[in-house]
């Protein structure tokens, strides 16, 4: 393996052969569908890695990803270069309105208030989803007394797992969240230059966040999940 990160390595393009071996293995373990035209892209995304790695071809990369020693320290991050997280607070807001306005009430019907709701928010990317879904549902638990509620949010990309649990974003990307739930459940940060805020504890420990391939048919959930709220936010 060649390192030198004082400057960035000449990499060779990647072959097609290369390519076909990535891109089986991407759709086959990711469930990311990775067609020839996608070529350009994924060299795009992998040279980022043989950059930081200092290797000078995609052969000498790919054997490394699958060795060993690659599989145990780099797996990952190549698997977070892969996928691309797209996400933002309250997006598609009438889901979360059907939500309260029509199944849970439905379910509160059936099932009374006194187990703990357990919803599985699939593909959560950096939290905004989950963490919406916890302001939205707390709301409604201070509507109906007795509710109580586990958001289980799971995702691939442990890249974006860590930031998820932060919690902390750029104060552009709280601006789509109603005035009420930004004064209730965020925290602005003491140096305003920085421009970020960071939800509030309280709101943080309702939301478990887990790795989780959804590829994989075992998914191994300890918890009971009565809700899942499937998202598409892995798109190469």
């Amino acid at each position: 393996m060649q390192k030198n990160p004082a400057r960035r390595t000449i990499v060779e393009s990647m072959s097609d052969e290369t390519f076909s071996r990535f891109s089986q293995f991407i759709q086959a373990e990711l469930g990311i569908k990775m067609p020839p035209a996608k070529k350009t892209m994924l060299q795009a995304r992998l040279q980022k890695r043989l950059w930081k790695l200092g290797f000078d071809s995609f052969d000498a990369y790919h054997e490394y990803v699958f060795s060993p020693d690659g599989r145990e320290n780099e797996l990952s991050h190549m698997v977070d270069v892969v996928t691309t997280n797209k996400t933002e607070f309250f997006r598609e807001p009438k889901h979360f309105e059907f939500l309260t306005q029509r199944v849970l009430p439905d379910l509160l019907d059936r099932r009374g208030v006194e187990d703990c709701f357990v919803i599985w928010c699939a593909g959560c990317s950096s939290g905004e989803e989950p963490y919406t879904l916890a302001m939205v549902l707390s709301d409604f638990a201070q509507q109906v007394r007795g509710f109580h509620f586990l958001i289980l949010a799971t995702d691939i990309s442990s890249r974006m797992l860590e930031k998820a649990k932060l919690g902390i974003y750029d104060q552009e990307a709280v601006e789509a969240i109603p005035l009420m739930f930004r004064q209730k459940y965020f925290l602005k940060s003491t140096d305003k230059e920085k421009g970020l805020v960071r939800l509030i504890p309280e709101l943080r420990s309702l939301v478990r966040f887990r790795w989780l391939n959804l590829v994989k048919k075992d998914f191994s959930l300890r918890e009971h999940v009565d809700i899942v709220l499937p998202q598409c936010d892995h798109l190469l």
